[in-house]
């Protein structure tokens, strides 16, 4: 038998393989950009740059996309992801560097999206985001939202003016805005709860027991039916096209290293990857020298910055030894309640991630899931910890009160009416 000739990859194959990924990539991410989209931001197209500047702020934010945010400007949207990739630690200046109206940079755009796209797995996460929901489920954990920066916020000018009177009428209106929520949440609790109770005894599952709201809306309008098989075929097709992402994911890479060589020095810094040694004996000693060495440098660097520091406001008196003695006392606090909170969840595992919601009765035996016990402890705990948060924030606004009271001698203040 004589030896097998291995094939030599057809260059027609991998031409038709590069449009092939990148749109098995577009139909995963939101509002599937073209793929001629991807190819104009390679050579800078001006007219690629408004519509990667869309799909950063729908695949950064974490909120669906609802009419409101569809309704920001390009402005606002193209500020909003420069702030949003800035606290994520995206490496290069290029991006904040580029105008606020959204007409360029789009090489520069992808190399952000492609900077996303390595850091996780970005397709996977968008798509549990958008799944198709048929239970009643509930996020017991913020992961998402506490890594997010969050949506624009009008921004207050420091100087000038600022009437009182507009922040008691912002104030009153933000209050009255959470207790409209609170009243709406307490409204749908009850609600599911009457579903779940008409509904006991009617699923074919015997673990659930019960319906949930999508499932007695099927039952109400079997015409919505149509709509939730749509939704579920277009969730099928997303799921198809990561599948095919995964399997053409090399080709995007292998491309996206031209789109790097296109960038000129002066915009393209040196990028410097960690070096992934081949598997051996020495791979732990490797990582400890390497580990200690950047521990050193780290050291080195707080005591120069601390020094520093020391060095400026060394000369200015007893007010800022006192600050710098309260905020020691402050971090000093934080840590012991970070401290006694971690000793007293040693062992157990927050919950994390949404459930549905299974009503069950009193003295019945539960499955494998989460408790509501357990869901209610951890709220409980995450309660205590923003009160204290809270408590420090109000002491400090007392002492900064306290202090703009004694600069003037002939102002009286009137503290507010307790509640």
């Amino acid at each position: 038998m004589g030896r097998r000739r291995r094939r030599r990859p057809d260059p027609a194959d991998a031409a038709r393989a590069l449009p092939e990924a990148i749109a098995a990539l577009s139909r995963t991410l939101p509002a599937a950009p073209s793929p001629e989209i991807f190819r104009r931001a390679k050579f800078d197209r001006p007219e690629a740059a408004p519509a990667l500047w869309r799909l950063l702020f729908r695949v950064l934010s974490p909120l669906p996309a609802d009419g409101a945010l569809a309704s920001l400007a390009l402005e606002a949207q193209a500020r909003w992801v420069k702030s949003a990739l800035r606290s994520q630690g995206y490496p290069r200046r290029a991006l904040v560097q580029l105008p606020d109206e959204g007409s360029q940079g789009g090489r520069e755009l992808l190399l952000a999206l492609a900077w996303l796209l390595a850091r996780g797995p970005l397709p996977e996460r968008l798509l549990t985001q958008s799944h198709v929901r048929l239970g009643d489920e509930m996020p017991v954990c913020e992961c998402e939202a506490l890594a997010s920066p969050g949506l624009p916020a009008p921004g207050v000018e420091a100087e000038g003016c600022v009437d009182i009177r507009h922040l008691q009428w912002l104030t009153g209106k933000l209050r009255l805005r959470w207790r409209n929520l609170m009243a709406g949440q307490q409204e749908q609790c009850a609600l599911l709860g009457k579903i779940h109770s008409y509904t006991r005894g009617c699923h074919s599952d015997r673990s659930l027991g019960h319906l949930s709201v999508t499932e007695t809306e099927l039952l109400r309008d079997p015409e919505g039916g149509r709509q939730l098989l749509q939704l579920l075929e277009t969730e099928n097709a997303r799921l198809e096209a990561a599948l095919e992402w995964r399997r053409r994911e090399l080709v995007f890479w292998q491309w996206m290293d031209t789109v790097l060589d296109a960038c000129s020095p002066e915009d393209s810094p040196p990028t410097f990857l960690p070096r992934i040694p081949e598997p051996e004996a020495g791979v732990a000693g490797l990582l400890a020298r390497e580990l200690q060495a950047l521990q050193e440098e780290l050291r080195e660097a707080a005591e120069a910055r601390r020094a520093a520091w020391q060095a400026a406001v060394g000369g200015h008196g007893p007010e800022w030894r006192a600050a710098r003695r309260a905020l020691q006392a402050a971090v000093a606090q934080d840590l012991a309640a970070l401290q006694r909170s971690w000793e007293q969840d040693e062992g157990r595992a927050r919950p994390h991630g949404p459930h549905r919601l299974v009503r069950t009765e009193a003295r019945v035996p539960g499955g494998p899931g989460l408790r509501a016990a357990e869901v209610t402890e951890a709220l409980r705990a995450r309660e205590a910890c923003l009160e204290a948060v809270l408590c420090q924030l109000q002491g400090q606004c007392r002492q900064e009160l306290a202090r703009l009271a004694g600069a003037r001698p002939g102002l009286i203040w009137v503290p507010p009416p307790t509640r």
